[in-house]
């Protein structure tokens, strides 16, 4: 018999789907990803980037915050308790023109769906330094809005990298708390939209720091990061900047690879919406939710809400069936 639902993925959208699934009777089936080295390194361990998150301060109902680890681990918890079933393996394939679904996981096993969520995530990109991914989560961060309130860079000097929409957006939300804002960049004009940039550029808080790339990243086991190499690539010349975090904002990869273009997706790979106000895509009983169909918010708590709403949606779905 096929499943009901399958949910693959396991962060914040993907343990919300499997609650409201499970306690729908649905008897979810969750393929939440395999502990390899592979997975590691691109960033797609079970449980999300959250379970890499050493404290969230900003997901509503912990006043003190709470570790990312803890909060995940709960999640997945919670899913279970409703009956939710976990299988640690990645899929490697699905087959999208059948019904039921056909998927194949990593362990070589074939799994049949009548629907389907996909809430894969998308990682963020790293500049692929030894030295950044020694102090990541210890100075070391790929998003502004998650981290850059945190104590540790309240009125400090801070280093963002990138030049597009994402380093603007980055880089003006963290002149809020920081004392100064370093922006290096490989050229020497943003790529971002004209009023981004001028509004980042034009704040009196931010130094661009032009045809620059950042060598290695600086600190000790006790503080972390204290600041970055960085090399001129015209000149050639090489400067340290003192600081206390580094935000890489070079962009986010949705974990959309194994679709194999079965899925109608944007020019950046991120799921696209049937209806930008529910989790339908475009192949019937196939849902998305959380960061692998939002480029936009990339927030814990709307991975959450569209895990909701991906639940209910694939639930009504059966109904009419």
């Amino acid at each position: 018999m096929p499943e009901q639902i399958i949910i693959i993925g396991s962060g914040p959208a993907a343990w919300t789907c499997a609650i409201y699934a499970a306690r729908a009777n649905l008897s979810p089936l969750v393929i939440e990803g395999a502990i390899s080295h592979e997975n590691h390194i691109a960033g797609r361990l079970p449980l999300g980037q959250l379970n890499a998150t050493t404290e969230v301060e900003n997901f509503p109902g912990f006043p003190d915050g709470v570790r990312g680890p803890d909060l995940m681990v709960n999640m997945r918890l919670q899913s279970v308790r409703y009956g939710t079933r976990v299988i640690t393996e990645d899929v490697t394939s699905v087959d999208l023109s059948r019904r039921p679904f056909q998927l194949k996981d990593s362990a070589g096993q074939a799994h049949e769906a009548e629907t389907l969520v996909i809430a894969t995530g998308a990682s963020a990109n790293y500049l692929g330094l030894a030295s950044e991914e020694k102090f990541k989560n210890h100075g070391v961060s790929a998003c502004a809005v998650c981290d850059g309130a945190l104590a540790r860079f309240r009125n400090q000097d801070l280093v963002v990298v990138g030049g597009g929409d994402s380093a603007a957006e980055e880089g003006n939300h963290l002149t809020k708390f920081a004392k100064s804002l370093f922006l290096v960049h490989r050229r020497d004009t943003l790529r971002a939209s004209k009023i981004m940039a001028k509004r980042l550029l034009d704040n009196p808080k931010v130094t661009p720091v032009w045809n620059s790339v950042v060598e290695e990243v600086l600190g000790d086991p006790e503080k972390g990061l204290t600041g970055v190499r960085v090399k001129n690539l015209v000149s050639g010349e090489k400067r340290d900047i003192p600081a206390a975090g580094l935000f890489v904002a070079i962009g986010h990869t949705p974990n959309t690879q194994f679709l194999a273009g079965q899925l109608k997706l944007d020019p950046h790979g991120f799921i696209v919406l049937a209806d930008p106000f529910r989790t339908t895509t475009s192949v019937e009983g196939v849902f998305a939710a959380g960061d692998v169909a939002d480029p936009t918010y990339k927030q814990a708590i709307t991975a959450a809400g569209m895990g909701c709403k991906a639940a209910l949606d694939a639930e009504r779905w059966l109904a009419r069936q």
